[in-house]
């Protein structure tokens, strides 16, 4: 399985009035991370996706957050896919604090596969070279 490595620092407005970064922000961090996967490991941009008329709307989050972040930490998260299948694809991500490699949240988005009109849509059938390249990237082993 392919992963993918994002690295962020956390800015000042994220934080809540308790001088953490707000529980929220840790979904976007998903989706910086999610978008670094696609174009590291795939190849291709979200652009470029829908682009071909497939389009990945979340349908299922999840996050256990395990220690606070604060303003400025500088944050590693590791992406992979968990699964995909023809209508579907699991992401899971793992956030790191860099100073002391604490875990700091851990999580998963499920996206369904649709079509330009967030139609249901069967990717092996609809875009089988799209498809192939996803499940290609997904199911190759890390060799290091």
């Amino acid at each position: 399985m392919q992963r993918s490595i994002t690295k962020l620092t956390t800015r000042y407005y994220e934080t809540d009035q308790m001088g953490v970064i707000h529980h929220s922000n840790y979904y976007r961090y998903f989706e910086v991370a999610r978008t670094d996967y696609l174009k590291i490991i795939i190849g291709l941009t979200y652009k470029d996706i829908e682009r071909m008329g497939v389009r990945m709307p979340v349908t299922e989050t999840h996050c256990k957050y395990k220690a606070s972040a604060l303003y400025d930490d500088e944050i590693t998260i590791t992406t992979t896919v968990r699964e995909m299948t023809v209508a579907r694809i699991t992401f899971d991500y793992a956030i790191t604090r860099e100073i002391d490699g604490a875990v700091i949240a851990e999580g998963a988005t499920v996206h369904a596969l649709t079509n330009g009109d967030n139609k249901p849509i069967n990717l092996k059938k609809y875009r089988a070279e799209l498809y192939q390249q996803l499940f290609a990237a997904v199911n190759t082993e890390i060799t290091e």
